[in-house]
């Protein structure tokens, strides 16, 4: 009789990144999929669809205050997000809605259709201090459910009635139909944008972030978005140390070349019931590298999983995160990347007149 344990079976599911639905740190059971050697046939995994939930919110925007945060302000769209990308530091809010932060982050997805009218209240307050809005600081404001909900769309037609500054983070080419839109913002200097390239391989692309633009489709949008005019950077991130980190310089080169002006990276990150997923889908997909990956990420990370010190959690600890931090130094200083974000004009900020308003004035 055999001693070993029965085996964890994960079930890969087509276009999604996580391999379980893992429960979440609040939950009080958990449970866990298990082979007790007896099943001679693979199972079939049921195909999983998207459900889009609606939330109704009573504010849209999120303050922010940590220290190593480039903005004050942000506002996510969507919670959740089809894209799958199974290291997404997001992942661990749908845990506060008794959810997993496994496939239903990726596949139940909350909108927010009221999104536009609470940031018109919010920028009509009579405190409202004009700071840049970040969007896509979580979930992607333009993921594939953007294409029929449009409230990315309708935040930034909002914001230019206001002349409101915007910076976004998107792996989506879907942000090119705002194009016209972001041009025009551009040009009196109220939007940025960074697109996120994690690899040229799309190979690995495909297992880490499943329902994303490929590497070349990102690479084309940095190229349209720069050539419209539209101050445009390359977010190489995450770094995952021995699976795409000696691709650092070659996205940087072809950033570039596609005419991105700016750069940054962030090493990876594995908050709470990240980490457990990560060491599921590295195990799945590349068992062979996976206690070399995670020892090296322990290695930047004091010896843990993560550390969420701010001083630290995007940059990492140890030998190899420094080693990775003057690699990018040196290569954003040699393709003349400047690695600084630029300042976008608040000044101009003006809250346009209410309909009642405008008639009085005429009348």
């Amino acid at each position: 009789m055999s001693n070993k344990e029965p085996a964890k079976v994960p079930l890969l599911h087509k276009g999604r990144g996580a391999t379980s639905n893992i429960s979440g740190r609040f939950e009080g059971l958990s449970f866990t999929r298990e082979s007790d050697g007896w099943q001679t046939e693979p199972d079939i995994p049921e195909r999983l669809t998207t459900s889009a939930i609606e939330e109704k919110s009573k504010t849209i925007t999120a303050t922010n205050q940590s220290p190593d945060i480039p903005f004050s302000q942000s506002i996510n769209p969507y919670r959740g997000c089809e894209h799958g990308c199974v290291y997404c530091y997001a992942r661990p809010a749908h845990a506060y809605m008794d959810l997993s932060p496994g496939l239903d982050f990726e596949t139940k997805i909350f909108f927010k259709p009221n999104a536009a009218a609470l940031l018109e209240q919010a920028l009509r307050k009579k405190n409202y201090h004009c700071s840049p809005i970040a969007l896509g600081t979580n979930t992607d404001p333009y993921q594939p459910l953007e294409r029929e909900k449009r409230i990315t769309q309708t935040l930034l037609q909002v914001m230019q009635e206001f002349r409101q500054p915007v910076t976004i983070v998107t792996k989506s080419q879907l942000v090119l139909r705002d194009l016209p839109l972001l041009t025009e913002m551009a040009q009196d200097n109220l939007a940025q944008i960074a697109i996120s390239v994690t690899t040229l391989d799309n190979t690995l692309k495909r297992k880490l972030e499943p329902r994303t633009a490929g590497p070349s489709a990102r690479l084309r949008t940095i190229e349209q978005l720069s050539s419209a005019g539209i101050p445009t950077a390359v977010l190489a991130a995450p770094m995952i140390p021995a699976l795409n980190d000696s691709e650092l310089e070659s996205i940087l080169t072809a950033s570039r070349e596609s005419g991105a002006e700016r750069a940054a990276y962030i090493l990876l990150r594995l908050p709470h019931e990240v980490a457990p997923l990560f060491r599921e889908w590295l195990e799945v997909h590349y068992p062979e590298k996976a206690k070399h990956v995670m020892s090296l990420v322990q290695q930047s990370r004091g010896g843990k999983d993560y550390q969420s010190d701010f001083s630290h959690r995007r940059t990492g600890t140890g030998v190899f995160a420094q080693l990775l931090q003057q690699r990018f130094k040196v290569a954003v200083k040699r393709l003349g990347l400047d690695h600084r974000r630029l300042s976008l004009d608040c000044s101009q900020f003006m809250p346009p007149p209410l309909p009642n308003e405008q008639q009085d004035l005429f009348s």
